[in-house]
């Protein structure tokens, strides 16, 4: 995260604080000050500052092990969710896709060369693919990300995809540019994208867009399987039906839901 902006108007502390939070991760959930001014490059004193000031807004908590975030975090990521108004929408059509499929259902949207879960309805399996809202995942490696990158001008891509992963996930697919065109365009072409074990070993899923009311692309939802379970026949033929059925709703009502006059009381 640049702590520089491009004009008076950047708040340079704000962007050290988002900084700081996006700091935690999975392997260090709980970190020491020094740990906190290392992972950040910020000084001791203004991650000290940092610290205290989500101590008492509530997002970070201090304890014995040192400073870790706190649940109210999530509120910074759900109100983007509730902003677009998706998840409501979204939620009894992707229940419903769960049910028939016993898979889980997720909703993801293109942030640079990655994608971001939004929306997931999990069920539980022995073995499953640890995502959660948030988890970012290479896009090109990924039926989702597949989906979202064939909706961009195809100019677009290689743009898109020079940016930094930063999911920390190296994929087991490293195709080339014509390789990487030449799906994105059968993508395109077919409207579905399928994944079977490109980004990692066992993970295979087919996703479909999901469109506001003027036909752009604004999301896409994926069934996932484990390869063990299920195969590429069953899930085109038996899963891929439904997952359209479902995307084909989940568009209507929120192109619906856009149409709809939100009155501003003053």
């Amino acid at each position: 995260m640049p702590r520089e902006g491009t004009g008076p108007d950047f708040i340079e502390a704000l962007a050290r604080g988002l900084e700081v939070i996006t700091s935690f991760a999975p392997h260090r959930p709980a970190m020491s000050l020094s740990e906190v001014a290392t992972a950040t490059g910020l000084a001791r004193p203004t991650a000290r500052r940092i610290l205290l000031t989500l101590q008492e807004l509530g997002y970070v908590r201090a304890d014995g092990q040192g400073f870790a975030l706190t649940p109210r975090v999530l509120d910074l990521g759900v109100a983007y969710v509730r902003s677009m108004g998706l998840w409501d929408v979204a939620r009894p059509h992707m229940e419903r896709l769960s049910a028939q499929t016993d898979e889980s259902v997720s909703v993801a949207q293109l942030d640079g060369s990655d994608i971001v879960y939004v929306a997931r309805v999990s069920v539980p399996k022995i073995v499953s693919l640890a995502v959660q809202i948030g988890t970012r995942f290479p896009a090109l490696q990924t039926s989702l990300g597949k989906v979202l990158l064939a909706a961009l001008d195809p100019a677009e891509v290689s743009t898109v995809l020079a940016e930094p992963s930063r999911s920390g996930l190296v994929p087991l697919w490293q195709p080339g540019d014509a390789e990487r065109d030449t799906e994105l365009r059968e993508v395109r072409a077919r409207g579905w994208a399928l994944t079977d074990e490109q980004l990692t070993r066992g993970i295979r899923s087919v996703a479909v867009p999901l469109r506001n009311g003027s036909g752009r692309v604004i999301a896409a939802l994926n069934v996932n399987a484990h390869a063990a379970e299920t195969s590429v026949e069953h899930l085109l033929d038996r899963h891929l039906p439904l997952l359209l059925q479902a995307a084909g709703e989940i568009s209507a009502d929120f192109a619906r839901l856009e149409s709809v006059p939100h009155v501003v009381r003053t």
